[in-house]
């Protein structure tokens, strides 16, 4: 199971964060900075799993972005890797080519993909067409 699911920048900023499991603000703070300075200090060629306390993280990088997810011991490192990239396909579909910009100004768009592949921390849903089909109801309705 998905513990939580994190998009950081280059320089350490969350741009997005999602828990699935109750977390105190105050820890996620601490959580956060300690994943983040986990994940940013690690190489490129080094391995993208990393075994942290007692869970697993799970990250990807994509230019100046990194998906960070943290799941129990339980779940397989390759499916979550793979779930990253499916997110970011999703994403470069909807917002063509998207950037750290498209995320910090559309952050309830990225949520509602989130939400519709996400549900209490599981795969729900990997196909991107049904993945897209609420926000572009949304964006028809907003045009009109």
């Amino acid at each position: 199971m998905i513990k939580f699911f994190l998009m950081v920048n280059r320089q350490g900023q969350t741009r997005l964060s999602k828990y699935y499991e109750h977390v105190e603000i105050h820890k996620r703070t601490l959580l956060e900075t300690e994943v983040i300075k986990s994940c940013l200090s690690r190489s490129s060629e080094q391995c993208s799993f990393i075994e942290y306390k007692d869970f697993k993280l799970i990250y990807r990088q994509y230019a100046a972005l990194f998906i960070v997810v943290g799941v129990n011991d339980t779940e397989n490192e390759m499916a979550i890797y793979e779930f990253i990239h499916n997110f970011v396909e999703v994403l470069d579909e909807y917002f063509s080519r998207v950037s750290e910009l498209d995320i910090m100004f559309n952050l309830d768009k990225v949520h509602i993909i989130l939400d519709e592949m996400l549900l209490n921390g599981c795969i729900v849903e990997t196909n991107r067409a049904r993945i897209l089909a609420p926000l572009l109801i949304l964006d028809k309705m907003s045009d009109s």
